[in-house]
């Protein structure tokens, strides 16, 4: 097999620089700088509390990305962890962590996205728990419809929306406190009163949805084989597009400390929304909760773009069923695994029902596929000294654990306080064994035949 790329990869390079930082900053900033701000006030009711929370979700992301570099880097090939597991251990290692990825990471956020957009809508328009399902579903439809068209729309709705994004949470950040309003008094107690506010269990709890807040910063390893320049580009892709989210959620949580102070954050709905009303009344709180809603929708194309190539690559070495590595002619998208992606998030829509729920179910199952990562570059470190990596991963051997440790500690915490989403997750990994004996010893059995 090309180190490269699949000799049965029809995916074109298409994506450059430009658009695969966009990807990443499209994956990660969508709703959960706006949405969840508010459950991480109730476990952490502590200004200094809150911004570590977010500081350490950002450098646990970093750490995972300086492996995700070496690795992708090494593997330009559509599929990310899929690929990784399979050569550093066993195609059923890469199999089992691709499902995982596909059908509980990938699927799993256009199903949080879908319902906390028509969440947002309902709770504007008093809609019925009902209605909530149904806008959401029609939203998945429309937006796989848009990513079944072609990647190059695809990326250039990803680059105009996210400038517009970046420029404009940049200017609601700096402009908003010279406003007049709000109490700078919400942002002293940094250190005071810290200890009294933590507990072990509440902050791996709040780590729960700063962890969905930055999901989609390995976006491009998905993506590799779309990718110009790949081994230089990808590495690239990564560090500049966290450096981007990283900047603009902590600029954000201070704006929204400075209106709300901890106690008026925990509990809020939109977190964005309750802040610009404060500092520039109810137009401006109109105008952010638009501009949620536009934020959600642009993450929730950018990931439908992503989660595909999962299921793509695996049926690319015949581990799903015959015709899901079917790419359009003309539009080069992998179509039966988009048509696919779509069909479990509505499925998950319709089993988790709320946004709570869908993002821990959704952050457990990354914990466990990013830690697996790692795990391949340790091993891939071994097995393979001596192969090319025109990016070696910075601080090895200690960065990368300090990653497994730390996502280990966080899984453990939602494990005991989400059970119930943690144990699904557990059981989309467990299902994925059946489907693959059945689907690698078909495929032994066809190599047989043609032996004869």
């Amino acid at each position: 097999m090309s180190d490269d790329r699949h000799p049965r990869d029809r995916l074109r390079r298409e994506l450059s620089l430009q658009d695969a930082v966009f990807l990443v900053v499209a994956s990660v900033v969508g709703s959960g700088i706006f949405l969840t701000p508010g459950d991480i006030a109730t476990h952490l009711p502590h200004a200094g509390l809150i911004m570590a929370v977010w500081i350490v979700g950002g450098v646990l992301s970093l750490a995972g990305a300086f492996a995700n570099a070496e690795l992708g880097a090494m593997y330009p090939r559509a599929g990310g962890d899929y690929v990784y597991l399979r050569e550093a251990f066993h195609p059923a290692a890469g199999f089992l962590v691709g499902w995982l990825t596909f059908f509980a990471i990938y699927a799993g956020t256009v199903a949080t996205l879908a319902v906390g957009f028509s969440a947002s809508l309902g709770a504007m328009w008093n809609w019925s728990e009902g209605l909530v399902l149904a806008v959401a579903v029609l939203t998945i439809a429309a937006c796989s419809w848009l990513n079944w068209a072609g990647v190059r729309w695809g990326a250039l709705a990803n680059n105009v929306t996210g400038w517009v994004k970046v420029g404009a949470l940049i200017a609601f950040g700096v402009i908003a406190p010279f406003t007049g309003h709000g109490d700078a008094g919400n942002l002293v107690p940094v250190v005071g009163g810290a200890a009294a506010a933590f507990t072990p269990g509440a902050f791996a709890l709040a780590l729960s949805p700063v962890l969905f807040s930055y999901l989609g910063w390995n976006a491009t390893v998905y993506v590799a084989s779309e990718i110009r320049d790949p081994t230089r580009n990808l590495p690239r892709s990564l560090f500049l597009g966290l450096a981007i989210c990283t900047g603009l959620y902590l600029l954000l949580n201070g704006v929204y400390l400075l209106a709300l102070g901890p106690d008026g954050l925990a509990g809020t709905l939109n977190a964005g929304e309750s802040t610009a009303r404060i500092f520039f009344g109810d137009l401006g709180g109109r105008l952010l909760a638009g501009f949620v809603l536009i934020s959600i929708l642009g993450t929730l194309s950018a990931t439908i773009l992503v989660g595909p190539r999962i299921a793509y690559a695996m049926a690319l070495d015949g581990l799903l069923g015959r015709g899901m590595d079917a790419v359009h002619a003309g539009r080069s998208t992998p179509t039966a695994a988009i048509v696919l992606q779509a069909v479990v998030a509505v499925g998950l829509v319709l089993l988790l029902e709320n946004f709570p729920s869908a993002l821990d179910y959704t952050t457990f199952a990354i914990l466990l596929a990013t830690v697996a990562d790692v795990a391949a570059l340790y091993a891939l470190r071994r097995k393979y000294p001596d192969r090319p990596r025109p990016y070696r991963a910075w601080g090895y051997p200690w960065v990368p654990a300090l990653y497994v440790v730390g996502n280990l500690a966080i899984a453990a915490g939602l494990l005991w306080g989400a059970t119930r989403e943690s144990l699904v997750s557990l059981a989309v990994l467990a299902a994925g064994w059946p489907v693959y004996r059945f689907f690698s010893r078909r495929g032994s059995r066809a190599e047989r035949g043609r032996g004869r």
